[in-house]
C-alpha cells in the first residue's frame, strides 16, 4: 500500500488508545490518511481502565508512520462532546470519509464467565453502554459529515464473525448481548448508507495481541510465542496492526461496496487485499477455532497463518 492511496481522506478513529483501534489510527495514517484519534485516556487523566497508553501517543504513531494524527479527548458517551467532535472535524476538515467504532472500554465491568444472577446490573448495564451506546452516538452525529461526499466507510469493530457469535455463547450475558449488537448495528448502517454512497461493514480480527492481552500472558510483542507454554492456541494470535491494515485496504478500495453489510474478519481480507501481519504471516483465526481448537486437534497454525 503506497501512502498515496488515502492522502486527503479524513478518518475518525473513536476508541483509539490502545488495542486494534491505536493501529488502525495509525495504518491509516501509514496510507496517507488524517486521522482523529480519540478516547477517553491522555497524559493527564486516566480512563477506567486505568492503562498506560494516552490518545497523544496515538496520534504521535500516525504522524509517524506518514499521516497527520490529531488527538481529542471525548468521552463518547457524552452527546455534546461527540457533537463538538465532529463538528471540529467539519470545521477543520469540511469532510469525514472514514468512521470507526472501536469503542470499548468495559473490561471492568464485566462479570466474566458468571451467569447473569451472579452480576451486577449496574456494571453489566455499563458494558452496554461503553460498548453499544457509543457507537450510536457516534454515528448520529459523524454520518451526517460522512454522506457529504459519497464513498464513505463506516467500520464497526466487533469480536467475532456474526456467524460465530449467533451460534456460540461469549463469556456472559451482557458481553455475549455486546458483541451481537455490534454486529447487527453495521447491518443497520448499511441500509441507511444505501441510498448516499456510504459503506457499513463490521470487522473482527482474530485473537488479538493486544497490550492488556500482552500483559496478561506477560509478554511482549517481541517474545509473544512463549505465550504459547500456557496457551498452545496462542500460535494463531495476530498483533493489532494486521486489523488496521484491513481497514486502510477497505478504506483505499473503491469498489468497497461490495462489502456493505457484512461481517469480515481480518484473515479474511488478507487473502482478498494480500497484507500482511508484522511478521509477514497471514493469519486465519476464526477458520482455525473452527477446524483446530472446537475439534480438539492440537494447537498448530500451520496453514492458518
Amino acid at each position: 500500500m503506497t501512502t498515496a492511496q488515502l492522502t486527503g481522506k479524513i478518518a475518525l478513529v473513536a476508541g483509539a488508545t490502545r488495542g486494534a483501534g491505536r493501529q488502525i489510527a495509525v495504518q491509516l495514517g501509514a496510507a496517507g490518511a488524517t486521522v482523529y484519534a480519540t478516547g477517553r485516556s491522555t497524559r493527564k487523566q486516566r480512563s477506567e481502565m486505568d492503562r498506560p497508553e494516552t490518545i497523544e501517543e496515538t496520534a504521535e504513531l500516525v504522524t509517524a508512520a506518514g499521516g497527520v494524527g490529531i488527538a481529542v479527548q471525548v468521552d463518547h458517551l457524552v452527546p455534546e462532546q461527540v457533537r463538538a467532535l465532529v463538528e471540529r472535524i467539519d470545521r477543520e476538515q469540511g469532510r469525514l470519509d472514514v468512521l470507526v467504532n472501536d469503542v470499548w472500554g468495559a473490561d471492568p465491568f464485566i462479570g466474566w464467565y458468571k451467569p447473569v444472577w451472579e452480576q451486577s446490573l449496574d456494571d453489566g448495564f455499563r458494558t452496554l453502554r461503553l460498548a453499544v451506546d457509543t457507537h450510536i452516538i457516534t454515528s448520529h452525529f459523524a454520518m451526517p459529515l460522512l454522506i457529504r461526499n459519497p464513498g464513505g466507510l463506516v467500520v464497526e469493530m466487533g469480536d467475532g464473525t456474526r456467524e460465530y457469535n449467533e451460534t456460540n455463547y461469549r463469556l456472559s450475558a451482557f458481553y455475549d448481548i455486546a458483541k451481537t449488537a455490534v454486529n447487527r448495528l453495521a447491518f443497520v448502517w448499511a441500509h441507511e448508507l444505501r441510498d448516499h454512497g456510504g459503506t457499513a461493514v463490521v470487522l473482527t480480527p482474530g485473537w488479538l495481541r493486544s497490550e492488556f492481552m500482552l500483559d496478561e500472558f506477560g509478554v511482549t510483542e517481541e517474545n509473544w510465542r512463549d505465550a504459547a507454554e500456557k496457551e498452545p492456541h496462542f500460535v494463531v494470535s495476530e498483533s493489532p496492526a494486521y486489523v488496521g491494515r484491513a481497514v486502510a485496504a477497505l478504506a483505499a478500495d473503491p469498489d468497497k461496496a461490495r462489502w456493505s453489510g457484512q461481517s469480515l474478519s481480518s484473515g479474511q481480507l488478507a487473502q482478498v487485499y494480500g497484507f500482511t501481519d508484522l511478521d509477514g504471516s497471514q493469519p486465519d483465526a476464526w477458520r482455525y477455532m473452527a477446524e483446530v481448537q472446537a475439534t480438539g486437534k492440537p494447537a498448530d497454525a500451520t496453514g492458518y497463518r
